[in-house]
């Protein structure tokens, strides 16, 4: 682990770390430094590298996180994970919830923390709210998944429900989400009934391919293990042995959320993901079944919620903040 010694003026501090294992520098700092550049900009600080070593100087708390923040990319290129751009965006922001000091240190720490392994990548938590979330994936029965778009609610459902098929613990996937448009108009759309939703569930589609190699989605899906389907297609079954997972659920009215709880069968596990202030069906927040049946199950024993918020959005940074700027205002 890195070596550090520090040295403080006011309240500008001077950092000094190195590193163990100079051939793993690279990958740490990044093509070109661009993860030290990456944490300068979002932190004020300023890094010089040489070799192995680091200097680090800025204000007194944003030179310890800067410190930490390395210390856990370091800690990850170890146990052989990617650290690309979107990773080392999602550890500075895990590193601001104060809430997460004793989870951080246990992911930098030499055993590897939570995760979900799939055919094609391991997935870890990339924000505070994703380690409750696949922890609960791993546990909970039914799990009501809320929040805004990019903070890996369907992405990690799917990786969830890849990595128990592969294993068996589940015969079938079966990966819904009502065919409500977001706003628009898109008329007739030609085609059989796959080629009419296809463009609805294409979010789905990505993640599992994310998951799984093409071949293997494709004869999956052909077997009739993977079943990809609007809401409609559910009423008057029984799903057992199943992970079941409904994307966009805020667009659900309070009879179809009815109809697809009642879906759940023996030995299965359902997710329920939404956001439920982007509703795009008449009347709006008030006629989501989403928001119905959170009201109406959370507390229920096998029931979990898990609540995402902007500070949990992996995807470019920028994303959070606007979805601060929406949720902050009058719509």
């Amino acid at each position: 682990m890195a070596k550090r010694a520090q040295a403080q003026a006011g309240d500008m501090s001077r950092l000094e770390m190195s590193f163990d294992k100079p051939h793993l520098i690279n990958a740490v700092f990044g093509e070109f430094d661009r993860n030290l550049v990456t944490i300068e900009n979002r932190l004020g600080v300023y890094i010089s590298a040489r070799g192995n070593r680091v200097q680090i100087e800025g204000e007194a708390g944003a030179t310890a996180r800067t410190r930490d923040i390395l210390n856990d990319i370091y800690s990850r290129v170890l146990r052989g994970e990617n650290i690309d751009a979107e990773a080392v965006q999602s550890i500075i922001a895990m590193t601001a919830e104060p809430t997460l000091e004793g989870i951080v240190r246990k992911e930098v720490s030499d055993a590897p923390g939570i995760m979900i392994r799939t055919r094609k990548k391991t997935l870890v938590p990339r924000s505070a709210t994703q380690i409750p979330y696949m922890e609960a994936l791993a546990r909970d029965e039914i799990i009501f998944a809320l929040g805004p778009a990019g903070t890996g609610k369907t992405y990690l459902a799917v990786a969830q429900a890849v990595a128990m098929l592969i294993t068996g613990a589940v015969q079938r996937l079966i990966l819904s989400r009502p065919a409500v448009e977001a706003g628009e108009r898109l008329g007739f759309l030609p085609g059989d009934m796959k080629e009419k939703v296809d463009p609805y569930l294409r979010p789905i589609y990505d993640a599992l391919y994310d998951c799984l190699p093409a071949e293997q989605v494709e004869r999956r899906i052909a077997s009739g293990e993977i079943e990809i389907a609007p809401i409609a297609f559910m009423r008057g079954r029984t799903l057992a042995d199943s992970f079941i997972i409904l994307d966009e659920a805020q667009n659900t009215t309070a009879a179809q959320m009815k109809m697809f709880l009642t879906r759940f069968g023996m030995n299965s596990r359902m997710v329920i993901c939404g956001d439920p202030h982007q509703v795009d069906i008449p009347g709006g927040e008030r006629m989501s079944g989403l928001n119905d049946a959170v009201q109406r199950l959370e507390g229920v024993e096998g029931i979990q919620t898990i609540r995402f918020n902007s500070s949990d959005v992996v995807r470019h940074p920028l994303v959070g903040r606007i979805v601060d700027a929406y949720e902050g205002g009058n719509d």
